[in-house]
């Protein structure tokens, strides 16, 4: 189903829909936002800002969509919807601070202008990325539906923002799973100076909808009356039956994208026509015609609204510029975890690496009744590995998801349901196919409680390694791409005890992390382990080994190489040290062992320039240098991709060159 309007069409008024105390509540909160980007003009002028992104023109768009949902129901705006704030009565004085990049801001002075969000407002801030947001829009609308509450979620988007993958991937994911989303997209002609005909070839936005079977309408978005009775309508309509339902608001960007950019670009004749359908001036004059305000009301209400901007621009004004507090900045970048110890009972069974995982899976999801688990295949199916057989049968499938082939839009659900209560763990079919939803994890998950304190609950599962014949696609251990980026945490452990514990953990805690399992090692690896719920702690390596000649440090397959060099020369005597999490690192347990023996020897899998081992063998050479006999000595594989046949990856591996430079190192 779909709807559209003319592009020509003026602006009608509905004169019996609305009572007038409605009309002139619409007409403030759309006059108050137009009063503040005029003054923020001003003050950017001034250089009393530092940039400014205006919505002058989109103004009914933000306003009457915000007041078509209730405080409750999250709204994910963007840049040009100061409306979306200033409907949702957030201080003013908080909002100029944030521009400013003042402590009463919402992101202590991290983040600009309208990149942040707020659980108090129920607002949640957009990053440069765009597109990643709506699918946590369609994450926060899956918590709704598991919660029954018959809640909507509003997310903006420009018509530019419709070309990025994202955005097909969240109405695709919407569309299949019902989620109540209201997708608005404001079609303002522009996407910075590209204009919409060099952005797509279809006619109209509303014609994207069709193809993931989803109810769409064209709104004039200039005209405020509009915007909230159609929204309201089809809000009330979401909540009774959940559903997706794609909004097309047909504006105009009266300014530059942002100030800077100017409207040079811009035909004149199209500006003057805009012109003469601005949305704030067209509805006072039909205020006025139609006896519902006078000129001195209206005069009134603006030295009102200009009176709360100037007393709240002084407020920030005077607060004092933000400093920084390296152990505060440090502290945030994750949501403060305190671990309790759950210890293993008694009842062990000997088990494989991949039976560690799925127990432990299955009881974080008898533990945490606010768990689900999304990826390609792993409901029925039970995964490509299996390891979440019989989970639908245990949990059903509202908790054990199966998601279409996107990876960007799932790991974006996650942190939605994180922000709406739940916790999540993805499951990549395999570690590789990160590099599909890597902006998301990198560029969402792992800075949002640094901007804005905002836990991102969600745990990815990623199947990795090589050593079974995979081939480029399928084999990649890519952990320094994680390890590399402040606000995520890392594991990688090499044992099943290890793995159970550390998953448990994983999952307990709520921060972000990216959780390795080397898939050679799934069913080639068995130990006795608790059959009850426990877990062990992130940032703490294993002593394997105990010497008095070299340490041994490794991780993952890694550790059961060093393992079978050790056997085959008894004649070494080495600390081994497994370090189960790359983030938090243990260093605490590496300088100690290597102040102990003087020598070390980092081997990872992966390749080796830029890989964890470089960094690890940099701490050493930082903190032990007076206590080293011989250079620190990284081994990796080699500085190719992932080779298919047998003898092409085991020339690649690591695994072959570990003995020979172990006992180099060891005759230094």
């Amino acid at each position: 189903m779909s709807t559209t309007i003319s592009e020509n069409s003026s602006l009608k008024y509905s004169s019996t829909k609305l009572s007038e105390s409605q009309k002139i509540d619409l007409y403030k909160k759309l006059l108050k936002p137009r009063l503040i980007e005029e003054k923020m003009l001003i003050l950017l002028r001034q250089g009393k800002i530092s940039k400014w992104f205006s919505g002058i023109g989109q103004e009914a768009i933000a306003v009457g969509v915000t007041a078509s949902l209730s405080n409750e129901e999250y709204i994910l705006p963007m840049h040009r919807n100061l409306g979306v704030f200033t409907s949702r009565e957030i201080p003013l004085n908080r909002l100029f601070s944030q521009w400013q990049g003042k402590a009463s801001g919402f992101t202590k002075g991290r983040d600009r202008s309208f990149h942040f969000g707020t659980q108090e407002f129920k607002i949640v801030g957009m990053i440069s990325h765009l597109g990643p947001q709506l699918g946590v829009a369609d994450g926060i609308a899956l918590a709704n539906l598991l919660k029954e509450n018959n809640q909507i979620t509003a997310v903006f988007t420009g018509e530019g923002g419709t070309s990025e993958g994202d955005f097909h991937e969240a109405l695709n994911v919407a569309s299949v799973w019902d989620l109540p989303v209201l997708f608005c997209i404001e079609n303002n002609g522009y996407g910075l100076s590209t204009p919409t005909h060099e952005q797509f070839r279809c006619k109209q936005m509303v014609d994207k909808g069709i193809g993931y079977g989803i109810e769409a309408h064209q709104i004039d978005g200039n005209n405020i009356e509009e915007v909230f009775l159609k929204v309201s309508e089809i809000a009330a309509s979401v909540r009774k039956n959940p559903r997706p339902v794609l909004l097309e608001f047909i504006t105009f960007r009266m300014r530059g994208h942002e100030e800077a950019s100017g409207t040079k670009y811009v035909p004149q004749e199209l500006m003057d026509s805009w012109a003469l359908k601005d949305p704030v001036v067209n509805y006072e004059n039909h205020l006025l015609e139609k006896g519902v305000l006078t000129q001195e009301e209206i005069r009134q209400f603006k030295a009102d609204i200009k009176q709360e901007i100037d007393v709240n621009l002084d407020i920030a004004f005077a607060e004092t510029t933000i400093e920084s507090i390296e152990s505060e900045e440090l502290r945030d970048v994750y949501k403060e975890y305190n671990y309790q110890e759950v210890k293993p009972g008694n009842d062990v069974s000997n088990i494989r690496l991949i039976d560690a995982i799925s127990v432990g899976l299955k009881q974080s999801m008898e533990r945490h009744e606010n768990l689900v688990i999304m990826g390609q295949d792993i409901a029925e199916y039970g995964g490509v590995f299996k390891i979440t057989d019989g989970f639908v049968e245990a949990f059903g499938k509202a908790r054990v998801r199966n998601t279409p082939i996107c990876e960007s839009a799932i790991v974006s659900a996650g942190m939605g349901l994180s922000i709406n209560g739940f916790k999540a763990v993805v499951e990549m079919q395999f570690a590789d196919f990160v590099s599909s939803g890597f902006n998301p994890i990198v560029n969402y998950l792992a800075k949002s409680h640094y901007r804005w304190a905002e836990k991102a609950d969600v745990v990815v599962r990623m199947p990795c390694g090589a050593g079974v014949g995979a081939g480029p696609f399928h084999s990649q251990t890519n952990e320094a791409w994680f390890t590399h980026t402040p606000g995520l945490k890392v594991v990688y452990p090499a044992f099943p005890y290890d793995a159970k514990g550390l998953l448990a953990t994983s999952i307990e805690d709520p921060n972000p992390v990216l959780f390795f399992e080397h898939k050679a090692l799934y069913r080639s690896v068995y130990q006795e382990v608790p059959a009850d719920y426990y877990n062990l702690p992130l940032g703490k390596a294993s002593l394997i080994k105990e010497g008095k000649d070299i340490t041994i440090i490794t991780y993952g397959a890694g550790v059961h190489w060093a393992l079978e060099t050790l056997q085959k020369n008894t004649q070494i005597s080495a600390d081994l040290i497994d370090l189960r999490t790359l983030q938090p690192l243990d260093t605490e347990a590496i300088y100690r062992s290597v102040q102990k023996t003087g020598k070390a020897i980092i081997l990872q899998e992966d390749s080796l320039f830029g890989g964890i081992a470089s960094d690890i063998s940099a701490l050493i050479m930082e903190h032990c240098f007076e206590q080293l006999d011989a250079p620190v000595k990284r081994v990796a594989s080699l500085e190719t991709p992932i080779p298919f046949a047998a003898a092409l990856e085991k020339n690649y591996l690591s695994k072959n060159r570990f003995e020979k430079e172990l006992l180099d190192l060891l005759l230094y």
